[in-house]
């Protein structure tokens, strides 16, 4: 699965180049860099081509920061195994109801993501999940389709971004191309190409390949 990985690093980078086009365009508008850390909080969902490639970093660190971390992610995670007893091994979302997800993840969670350091660094920044890079700036299409409409509180102060028509991008096509990229990852790992398998930071580093394969094969754990 390396080649998907390696595919998946190609389609972030593009993401960032747009990401660092618009604050070179608006560095009066946009305090987004990177040791800033005010979006790092809380728990969201990410899809499980994410969390393996988050996973690909976290293996490259020395070994007392990993430790440190998994201590960090699996006091975040414990609460939530104890309420909802089926997220556990292999750390898929899914088998809960999804109507169940924003009391899992609420909005005023301001707890740390277990990967800053104690000075508000990523430990893992250039395998971050696609939702970390594209925070902090409204993600409009190119045809002018308004995809997500909101964005930090720090940046555009007094300033409309969606007016900006420089801050557009192909997002329909990215995201195209992201699942493209999940399905022919689920169809290697699962022999079944699924459109959505989600996990959250905390899990994703504990999330492993052949684990996943091996609930799915055993129990079909995960869903359909």
């Amino acid at each position: 699965m390396q080649d998907i990985l390696d595919r998946y690093s190609s389609l972030l980078r593009e993401v960032d180049s747009w990401f660092a086009g618009c604050v070179q365009r608006h560095e009066e508008l946009i305090t987004c860099a990177r040791g800033c850390s005010s979006c790092c909080r809380g728990l969201f969902d990410i899809t499980l081509l994410d969390a393996l490639y988050l996973r690909s970093g976290f293996n490259l660190l020395p070994d007392d920061i990993q430790n440190s971390i998994r201590l960090k992610a699996k006091a975040q995670l414990d609460p939530l195994t104890a309420r909802w007893p089926d997220f556990t091994v292999p750390w898929i979302l899914n088998p809960i109801p999804e109507a169940e997800w924003d009391d899992m993840m609420p909005e005023d969670d301001e707890t740390p993501c277990p990967l800053l350091s104690d000075t508000g660094i990523c430990l893992v920044y250039a395998h971050r999940p696609m939702t970390c890079r594209l925070n902090g700036i409204p993600l409009i299409d190119i045809s002018g389709e308004e995809l997500f409409d909101d964005w930090c509180t720090l940046n555009f102060v007094d300033s409309d971004p969606l007016s900006l028509v420089d801050l557009r991008y192909p997002f329909n096509e990215l995201f195209a191309q992201e699942l493209l990229l999940f399905h022919e990852l689920t169809r290697r790992l699962l022999g079944k190409t699924i459109s959505e398998l989600d996990t959250i930071i905390p899990a994703a580093v504990f999330v492993d390949a052949e684990i996943v394969r091996e609930a799915w094969v055993k129990n079909n754990l995960i869903g359909d």
